[in-house]
Parts: C-alpha cells; sequence; structure tokens
C-alpha cells in the first residue's frame, strides 16, 4: 500500500516525533528565536529596475520568516508532544510484561506492541531505534538500530503456534550484508528450529526466544532492579574453624572488643571457636575469646 501523501508541516511532525521529545522543544524555542529576529528586519531598498529583483528577494525572505516563526515551531512542539506520549506509552507497556508473572503476557499483545516492546529495550541497551514497521506481522526488517555508529538490524517474530524457522535467519543476514549492518537480532515470544540456532552461530545474529526474552525485559525494568538491589542480604553463618558447626551472632561482653559482634560457635561452651564478622578484623589480632560470652 502507498504512503499516504501528507502536507511538509505532517512530514515535520512526523519527524520530530521520533527523536526524544526534549530534541522537539529545543528545535522549536531555536527555530522561533531565529525565524522572529529575521522577521524583524525591515527591508529597504530602491525600487530602480536594476534594484527590484534584490528587493523583493529580501522582501520575500521577511515575509516567509514572519509566518515560519509560528508555523515552524508549532510542527517541532506538536511533534515534542507525540514523542512524550510515545515514550510514556512504551515505558508502560515495558512495565507492564516487566511485573506480569504470566509467560502469556508477550503472546496476548498485538504484534505492533511486540515491536514496540523489542524497540524499548533496545533503547534502554543504549541503541538508537528506528521502528521501521517492516510490512506487518510477517514483514522484513522491524527496527533499525545504531550504537556507536555501528548499524544494527532486529526482526521481531510474535509467533506462539510454531517455531521460527532456518529461512527468517536466513532472511536478516541477506538484509544485514545488503544494507551494511554488522549485527543483527531476531526475537521471538516462541522458540527457534535447531536448524536456525544452527545458521545462526558463527554468524553475528543473536536469536532471542520467549524465556530469554522475559528475562531481559525484566532486566532492564527500573523498579524491578531497585528493588533487587534494596533487598536486604541474607547473610549465611559460617562453619565454626573448630568443630565445623554452625555458628551464631554473639555479641562481646567485655574487654577492649566490648560491645562488638564476632561469629561464635553454636555449641559454646563446649566449643569455644570464634570467626571475625568483618573480613578486615581477621588480619587484626583479636582479643575475642570463649571467656568473653
Amino acid at each position: 500500500m502507498s504512503r499516504k501523501s501528507q502536507s511538509p508541516f505532517e512530514d515535520l511532525v512526523e519527524l520530530t516525533a521520533r527523536v526524544p521529545w526534549w530534541v522537539g522543544v529545543i528545535l522549536a524555542f531555536a527555530s522561533f528565536i531565529i525565524l522572529h529576529n529575521l522577521a524583524a528586519i525591515k527591508v529597504t531598498g530602491s525600487m530602480k529596475p536594476g534594484e527590484m529583483g534584490n528587493f523583493v528577494v529580501k522582501q520575500f525572505g521577511v515575509t516567509l520568516a514572519l509566518f515560519g516563526q509560528l508555523v515552524l515551531p508549532a510542527a517541532f512542539l506538536v511533534g515534542a508532544v507525540i514523542s512524550a506520549i510515545k515514550n510514556r506509552n512504551r515505558g508502560m507497556l515495558l512495565s507492564r510484561v516487566a511485573e506480569s508473572n504470566s509467560a502469556a503476557s508477550l503472546n496476548d499483545m498485538s504484534w505492533g506492541e511486540f515491536e514496540t516492546l523489542i524497540g524499548e529495550f533496545f533503547r534502554r541497551k543504549g541503541y538508537s531505534v528506528v521502528e521501521t514497521g517492516g510490512g506487518g506481522p510477517d514483514g522484513g526488517v522491524d527496527l533499525e538500530m545504531k550504537k556507536n555508529n555501528e548499524k544494527f538490524f532486529v526482526q521481531c517474530k510474535q509467533w506462539r503456534a510454531y517455531s521460527v524457522s532456518v529461512n527468517i535467519v536466513r532472511e536478516l543476514y541477506g538484509v544485514m550484508a545488503a544494507r551494511g549492518a554488522i549485527g543483527g537480532f531476531v526475537v521471538t515470544s516462541g522458540r527457534f528450529t535447531e536448524e536456525a540456532q544452527s545458521f545462526a552461530a558463527g554468524r553475528n545474529i543473536e536469536l532471542i526466544n520467549g524465556k530469554a526474552l522475559d528475562a531481559m525485559i525484566k532486566s532492564v525494568h527500573p523498579a524491578l532492579n531497585a528493588n533487587v538491589s534494596q533487598a536486604p542480604k541474607v547473610e549465611h553463618p559460617p562453619a565454626c574453624p573448630v568443630c565445623n558447626s554452625r555458628m551464631i551472632k554473639r555479641t562481646a561482653k567485655r574487654g577492649v572488643t566490648a560491645g562488638s559482634q564476632f561469629w561464635g560457635c553454636s555449641q559454646y561452651p563446649n566449643c569455644h571457636g570464634t570467626l571475625p564478622i568483618n573480613p578486615e578484623e581477621a588480619r587484626r589480632p583479636s582479643n575475642i575469646s570463649g571467656s568473653g560470652l
């Protein structure tokens, strides 16, 4: 299907919507300042026949700036708003999938949402992503990406019923060679055939199945990562160096270490084995002894 004809204003809005929203805001302010200054220029000149053309050109430029100071910033701002809404929706989609405990969350979305989800994952991994919309659920390259000035292609396959065949991987490999991409990814909510895995081996193509994708989505979700980092660490007690029994935390009751904690043997008073809790203390002479219990 041919692309519907659009006005230059709509084209500019569409282009701006593809970049981060703050870029559109900067462009809007910059274009307004530049064009506003140009529109304020007073054109003077002689009406002599030899100078008439120069006068008309200058006046035409000022007139364009007069209208452009409103139209151009408006297009950039509209694009920035659309970009911000898209960014918010992508984040909400990723959060919904990451926080879901059901494997069906990947299969229950549309193919368009699936491509958007994959694009957002790679954005959070530092890639600049353009969603090309490869023609539907079975089209060509779905995402074109760049990182460190190197080009990568992504093929998305949200297939529930059957595995991704080697033909899909071969197709991506051929497009990579023809268009100068140094790497590629084939991402599916399902599985890959053994032939597909064998073909990708040794080539710069990474196959990501549904199970791996679910783990990867969770790995870039800020809230889940924050919960993991803030979770209390489980401290496993060491074994007693004397009798090999489990040790427990104790507090020294006297001496220069009074009030400090240490590992004491759970078989005390039958065993007086101790260990420092802080590894740094292991390199200093210890005054803790069984008599301090």
